[in-house]
């Protein structure tokens, strides 16, 4: 094993960098890809054609945009394969869960995880970057191929809709029911041991 800093001989120093991207590769391809198993076959996909085309990177831009963008566009052409392949139904009875949590925290992680799902896919994506990978508006908009105001629209526009899937005014109540459940969820605890 190789001392942090250290490259095998055999190593290319971009091939190096493309390895400590696969954290933010992994988070990214769950925003396409509801079953682990497809998001990691996408991450894959991704290292793949990235080294194999590694010749092709551009000094002086960001590696993990375009990383991001060859997920992106590996994602639209699979979805584009499937619908002509249509081999059976996306919500599979065998990918639910065999029994649902019963704390009530996380059946509201799974609403907000659901209202999520129900996004447009762009602008799940956009929220995904943002609020998730913390990417900035404009290196969205490179990886989207739009304007950084569209970017904006389609995060705002996301916000607003999971909001509105959730019954809820604003982000600050959906905060503060959070706050709730989680004080809720210790008094009961604390009940039970009297």
């Amino acid at each position: 094993m190789l001392s942090k800093g250290h490259a095998a001989p055999d190593c290319v120093p971009g091939e190096i960098a493309v390895v400590d991207l696969i954290p933010a590769l992994r988070a990214f391809a769950r925003t396409f890809c509801r079953v682990p198993d497809d998001a990691d076959d996408l991450v894959q996909e991704t290292l793949t054609k990235g080294l194999a085309n590694l010749d092709k990177f551009e000094p002086g831009t960001r590696l993990k945009s375009w990383l991001f963008t060859i997920m992106r566009n590996t994602h639209y052409t699979r979805v584009k394969a499937a619908a002509r392949e249509a081999p059976g139904l996306l919500d599979c009875a065998s990918s639910r869960p065999i029994s649902e949590a019963s704390q009530d925290w996380s059946v509201r992680s799974k609403e907000v995880y659901q209202a999520i799902q129900k996004l447009p896919a762009h602008q799940r994506e956009v929220l995904m970057l943002i609020g998730v990978l913390g990417v900035s508006y404009e290196e969205t908009a490179e990886i989207c191929k739009c304007a950084v105001g569209t970017v904006k629209s389609r995060l705002n526009r996301a916000r607003a809709s999971v909001l509105e899937f959730l019954d809820e005014s604003s982000s600050q109540a959906l905060v503060e029911k959070r706050d709730h459940l989680a004080e809720d969820h210790w008094d009961r605890g604390a009940d039970r041991q009297r």
